[in-house]
Order: structure tokens, then sequence, then C-alpha cells
């Protein structure tokens, strides 16, 4: 099964969406009849984990919400993520998620790295309105990537996590970014093709 969750607050013209909607595509093409799941968490987000919740998972209960977003978890092959880059970072809508689905019995070992959800893929597609790749003024403000990889460690979801991502996003809308339109279009063909490349993997 996919399971295919989107973040962004934009329901139009959101790059993030568009190639998350092209691996999906791509995906089912080449998974007739398999199953496919999507949450969009930038039109329903999710409630923010609460005392209560907490509490909960201090008892090693879980809340219904939780059990909820952990089967789907639990029943997907891969997860495919879409989210832009807001101040540097995720949403809080996926860090919302995220918390949810951080569960203890989920925890991986700490001497393996390997949890129950391990052997799921995972493929995060990022949408940034600069450029943060090696090399360029801002390399060290990606607090995306990085954040990621440690999140899903702790679930050992982070042996088969690979990043698409869309660079240079707001050159078309931020005029002192419009000498890089032509690197932006670059980048999200770019993005369109690794996200059809990984889907037919």
């Amino acid at each position: 099964m996919l399971l295919h969750i989107d973040t962004s607050l934009r329901t139009e013209g959101s790059v993030s969406r568009e190639v998350t909607a092209a691996f999906a595509d791509a995906w089912r093409q080449a998974h007739p009849g398999a199953e496919y799941a999507y949450r969009d968490l930038g039109v329903n987000p999710l409630p923010h984990l609460d005392a209560a919740a907490l509490a909960s998972r201090m008892r090693g209960e879980e809340s219904p919400l939780a059990r909820e977003l952990g089967a789907e978890l639990e029943a997907a092959d891969t997860v495919l993520l879409g989210t832009p880059m807001y101040n540097f970072t995720i949403t809080s809508s996926l860090k919302a998620w995220l918390d949810w689905v951080t569960q203890s019995s989920y925890m991986a070992d700490r001497e393996t790295g390997r949890g129950a959800l391990s052997g799921k893929r995972v493929v995060v597609v990022t949408a940034r309105g600069g450029s943060y790749a090696p090399g360029t003024p801002r390399e060290g403000f990606d607090f995306q990537e990085p954040y990621l990889k440690a999140a899903f460690s702790l679930i050992g979801l982070h042996h088969d996590l690979e990043f698409v991502h869309a660079e240079m996003t707001n050159a078309n809308l931020v005029p002192d970014l419009a000498q890089f339109k032509d690197l932006a279009a670059t980048s999200l063909a770019e993005a369109h093709r690794n996200a059809r490349t990984l889907a037919a993997a």
C-alpha cells in the first residue's frame, strides 16, 4: 500500500503537491491493483499532541487517533510525504503527524536502529523557495532533511528514506529571485524525473 500525505497549505500552485502527485501516479501505474491511502494534512490538519494523549502514552497506552494513524502507517509498504519548507523546516502539520506516530511500540532498538516499522520505504518531496544545496549561501539553513532523518530514525524508518527536492520555487513569485527562473524550472523538472524514477523502482 502507498500512504500518500500532503502537508502544503496551498491547494493550488503547490509544487510539493504537484511532485507527490507525479510520484503517486507513477507508483499506481507500476503497482496496478495495489492499495492507496491519502491524507491531506494541509486541508485537514491533525490536532497537536495534547496532555491527555501524552499521559496515556506515558502509561503505555495510545489514544484512538494515535492508533488510527499507526494502523495506516503499519499497513503501508511505501510512505510518500510532501512538505514545503516553512521557516527553514517542515510544516507544523507534518510535525504533528510525526508526534502522533512516534509511539513507544514503534521505537527502534538503540543498537540495531531497527523497529517494528523498519523495512518500509519513505520518500519525502520537499519544495523550497530558495536553494539550500551544498555550496550555496544558505546550505546550513536546511532543517528539513536533517530533522526528518533524525525523527524517522527514532522509529526505524531511516534505512530506506529518500528525498526529492524542488528548489527556487519562489523565483516566479519574488522579483528579487526572478534571475533564478531557469534554475527553478530545471530543479522542478529534475524533481519530477526523480519522483517518477523512484516510484517505478
